[in-house]
C-alpha cells in the first residue's frame, strides 16, 4: 500500500483543492491531508474565512481522503511522514524545491496548480465585486 500526504489551508474550498486531492490519491492507496490550523495560519499572516474545524470537516468529507490531521507548524512534516508511514509527499508546484529536504524520508512530488483559481483570487474577486 502506497501512502501519500499533502498539506494545505483549504480555505474557500474550490476546484483546485479538489484536483490536488484527487491527483494525490491517484498516486497511492491511502491519502493523509494535513489542514493548517488557525494558529499556524496566523504565523504565516494568513486569515481564513472558515475556522480550522470547518475546513478540516470539508476535507474529511471528500471520498479520496482517508485521514485528516492538523498542520500546526513547518517542522512537523518529518514526524508526520514517519508516524503515518508516508511514501509520497505531494505539494503544489508553487512550493517547488521548498520540501526537497524531505526526499531523505519519502518521494516528493510537486504537481502543477489548477490555473487561475485560488482562495486568494476568490477573496480578491469578492472584494472587488467581480463575482
Amino acid at each position: 500500500m502506497k501512502r501519500v500526504i499533502t498539506y494545505g489551508t483549504f480555505d474557500l474550498f474550490h476546484l483546485g483543492h479538489l484536483r490536488i486531492i484527487q491527483r494525490a490519491k491517484a498516486l497511492g492507496s491511502f491519502l493523509v491531508v494535513a489542514v493548517s490550523t488557525d494558529e499556524f495560519n496566523q504565523t504565516k499572516a494568513k486569515k481564513c474565512v472558515y475556522p480550522y474545524h470547518e475546513r478540516a470537516a470539508i476535507v474529511a468529507a471528500i471520498r479520496d481522503v482517508d485521514l485528516v490531521i492538523p498542520e500546526e507548524n513547518w517542522e512537523q512534516k518529518v514526524r508526520d511522514i514517519q508516524q503515518h508511514k508516508i511514501d509520497i509527499l505531494v505539494m503544489g508546484d508553487d512550493w517547488e524545491g521548498r520540501f526537497d529536504y524531505l526526499k531523505d524520508y519519502c518521494k516528493v512530488i510537486y504537481l502543477p496548480r489548477t490555473p487561475q483559481i485560488s482562495s486568494t483570487i476568490i477573496k480578491s474577486d469578492i472584494k472587488s465585486n467581480n463575482y
